[in-house]
């Protein structure tokens, strides 16, 4: 097997700072940023476990004189781990474990921006963790809520934006007994309302689209006596999402937002006044909606979403021919 030009690029990484004469401390600064190159923009899941392997080179050489630089190279391997495509629940765990020790000396001695990016990422790691019975969906939130004493809409839009969309799907996976149900829908959609008081289209276009694409969805699927109402609140929020989102620009996320405003209309009535009347028009939009959103996951190759959308079509079309 021959290997892969990153590999050579590690072996040269590691072998000249072998060779430097730098200091200890700028050798183990040297790799936890060759690390983090391939971290950032990895071309395969190769590339992740080579960053994995030089933070923990990074880790090995700190010892205990540079507690800093270890916390920081124990995040980077734990951000590296959950990269990981399909990471299982180990990975997942040693993340965890890495996050837990590295946050106390990060408080110490980091940025609080850099102590609240941690505490995102640890949120996101127990966030994943919760199916497997190995985290509690409400120590996900603390987490969050702990960055977002840092992450403040004036000066971190992005951040505290991704928080609080985080902290509403959060609150949507939050097993609570079926009486309840809307109360975690209800905290969800709450959620997404506190962040767009202040994320708003001019400034943060793409945030703001993602906000309302998931306040929509949010929407859509509350517990609610009010299904109409909500489903036209959805699609509100979805035509919000669609200023931004685009099929030149942001094809996916174009595809992902018509699909989603296709599934409210195929449950809303043609005329909200007059439910009884059915909703043949709604019916037909939602048929082209899907349509076009098929043809561009299939373009780029989204198999799992494209499945998602031909059975969606297969129920819509089959609704409009009970319909004629």
């Amino acid at each position: 097997m021959t290997p892969s030009i990153t590999d050579s690029a590690v072996k040269a990484a590691l072998a000249a700072i072998a060779s430097e004469s730098a200091s200890a401390d700028e050798k183990i600064q040297m790799l936890i940023e060759i690390a983090q190159g391939f971290q950032k923009k990895p071309k395969a899941a190769q590339d992740l476990r080579n960053a994995v392997g030089l933070y923990y080179r990074a880790y090995e050489m700190c010892g205990e004189e540079y507690p800093l630089l270890k916390a920081r190279a124990q995040v980077g391997m734990a951000g590296t781990l959950q990269a990981i495509p399909d990471a299982d629940y180990q990975l997942l765990m040693q993340a965890k474990v890495g996050y837990e020790e590295a946050l106390p000396i990060l408080q110490q001695l980091a940025t609080p921006e850099e102590v609240a990016e941690t505490q995102m990422n640890f949120g996101l790691v127990l966030q994943s963790l919760v199916p497997f019975n190995l985290a509690r969906i409400t120590d996900s939130i603390q987490a969050y809520h702990e960055a977002l004493r840092v992450f403040t809409w004036e000066d971190y839009p992005q951040e505290y934006a991704i928080l609080y969309n985080n902290i509403a799907i959060a609150y949507l996976s939050m097993p609570l007994a079926s009486e309840r149900e809307y109360l975690r829908q209800g905290l969800a959609v709450q959620s997404f309302e506190v962040a767009l008081k202040h994320i708003n289209l001019i400034d943060h276009p793409r945030e703001y689209a993602m906000l309302q694409n998931n306040l929509g969805n949010a929407l859509q699927y509350l517990v609610s006596s009010h299904p109409v109402e909500n489903n036209l609140r959805a699609i509100a929020a979805y035509d919000e999402a669609l200023k931004v989102r685009n099929p030149k620009d942001t094809p996916l996320e174009y595809a992902n937002t018509i699909s989603n405003k296709a599934n409210a209309l195929f449950n809303l009535p043609d005329d909200p006044e007059k439910p009884e009347s059915g909703n043949p028009n709604n019916l037909l939009q939602a048929r082209i909606y899907y349509q076009d959103a098929l043809e561009i996951f299939t373009e780029h190759q989204q198999i799992a979403q494209a499945e998602v959308v031909i059975q969606a079509l297969q129920d819509v079309e089959a609704e409009i021919g009970n319909r004629e």
